[in-house]
């Protein structure tokens, strides 16, 4: 095979592929367009046959906990920027100009994308103004060509994305095929299986005074979710349409007034069964023969719908929903009469456990996206930083009972230094900028003080 088939061959098999289709699933789910939006209402009709019944209530209601669980999950790693630890000042502020805002948002969008696919993709590439900065990439169009069984160096990746395109004046949906390699990046139109060339050669990733440049790694940065790749998906599907399932039948069941009395038309003459299955799904009523001398009469079966078991049941799913997902619920009881912090880190306990795997992943990501700042940094002539050490702390966005934590800070005065004291506060974002606000506040204060000092002497002595 050449190599242009074996691109095509890799885009086929991704495309056919469980692992697409999960993602897939993923974020449609996260959309909310879930599979009970297909449901439809049958019932056993004549022969046996199931057949769809068209005028009874067929409510498709979405209680859409599993989006719910991923902003959940998203924000409670991101929804605080990441603090970065170096001893180097001006490395430092190098990284933290580098970490803007839009990174954050970028990289808070990528994290959805992991969660719902297993992985999510950054391009690192050079702006219209000659800026390093990052892209997000569409887990569902990027195949990944590993050098390895972890998944942790790539030997090449393509990408396929579907752009509109004319010839003349008709339109047509044009697919594009692009090759990320380490000395360059080919483009192509894939067209009746084949691939054909939109550029000559291969396209630098970086062009500076017309000059074109590579680096010497592929700038595709992988974040996973965990080290298997695994979308959330695939643990609370069918939590998730058991939830929708439940509540659309429990509505169902309040609109079918008419159904929760069942009309009995005695010496009616009887019915064949598939008639009955299907004329009390659909009408409410059904035919029985009595005696030959019987008058014809109308009774009623009533029936109950215990909206208890409703609620019984779908507390059990959110439950289930929740714990398989390894998130945490705002209204748990433990919060409740004594929210103390330990019954407050018990309830994150599960999503604390999950926010470390992802965090272990993503600090490997994030130690291969400094590699390429470390080298621009370089290229720019605004120092050489490889070998300097750098740490990224999550900010987990927990619930905190502040009353409790101020009292144990006030109560360990004395016993741990000021700085760690400042930094354990939950009003406090910046320890040293703090601290030097109050040494600030303590040299105005002390001088005042001296001031005033000095002006009672005077008039003291003046009165002498």
């Amino acid at each position: 095979m050449t190599r242009e088939e074996i691109i095509v061959e890799e885009i086929n098999l991704f495309l056919r592929s469980k692992k697409r289709e999960t993602m897939l699933k993923g974020m449609r789910y996260y959309e909310g367009k879930h599979d009970i939006l297909e449901r439809k209402r049958t019932a056993i009709g004549e022969g046996g046959r199931v057949q769809e019944i068209q005028n009874i209530p067929n409510n498709r209601v979405i209680d859409n906990l599993y989006r719910k669980m991923i902003m959940q999950k998203a924000n409670y790693l991101l929804g605080k920027p990441f603090s970065i630890q170096t001893d180097n000042e001006k490395y430092a502020d190098l990284l933290n100009g580098a970490f803007s805002r839009r990174f954050f948002k970028t990289l808070n969008a990528i994290c959805i994308d992991s969660l719902n696919c297993g992985i999510g993709w950054a391009f690192v590439y050079y702006d219209s103004n000659g800026n390093i900065s990052l892209r997000r990439l569409n887990p569902t169009e990027v195949v990944p060509i590993w050098k390895d069984e972890e998944h942790e160096t790539l030997d090449f990746a393509i990408r396929f994305f579907d752009i509109d395109a004319y010839e003349g004046k008709e339109h047509r949906i044009m697919r594009v095929v692009e090759v990320f390699e380490s000395d360059g990046m080919s483009r192509y139109e894939l067209l009746n299986n084949e691939l054909k060339p939109l550029q000559t050669g291969k396209e630098n990733y970086i062009s500076i005074d017309e000059t074109g440049y590579n680096w010497s790694r592929i700038p595709l940065i992988p974040f996973k979710a965990n080290a298997e790749e695994t979308a959330l998906i695939q643990h609370v599907k069918t939590l998730q349409d058991a939830l929708n399932m439940l509540l659309s039948d429990f509505v169902n069941n309040m609109q079918e007034d008419c159904r929760n009395t069942i009309l009995v038309l005695e010496n009616c003459g009887g019915e064949e069964l598939g008639s009955f299955r299907k004329n009390l799904s659909e009408y409410g009523a059904i035919k029985v023969s009595g005696e030959m001398d019987s008058r014809a009469s109308v009774k009623t079966l009533r029936i109950e719908v215990d909206n208890e078991n409703y609620k019984v049941i779908l507390d059990i799913m959110k439950r289930s929903l929740i714990e398989n997902a390894m998130g945490y619920d705002a209204k748990d009881d433990r919060i409740g009469g004594n929210a103390n912090q330990m019954n407050i880190q018990s309830m994150y306990s599960d999503i604390e456990l999950a926010a470390n795997q992802m965090e272990t992943e993503y600090q490997y990501s994030l130690e291969s996206l400094v590699w390429f700042l470390d080298t621009h940094f370089a290229n720019v002539r605004q120092g050489t930083f490889y070998d300097i050490s750098v740490d990224f702390v999550f900010n987990r966005d927990m619930l905190m009972n502040e009353t409790e934590i101020i009292s144990n800070i006030r109560a360990s005065v004395g016993l741990l230094s000021r700085q760690t004291l400042v930094a354990q506060h939950p009003w406090v974002k910046d320890a040293d900028a703090e601290i030097k606000r109050l040494e600030d506040e303590e040299r105005a204060a002390a001088e005042a003080d001296a001031d005033y000092q000095h002006e009672a002497h005077d008039a003291q002595a003046g009165e002498k």
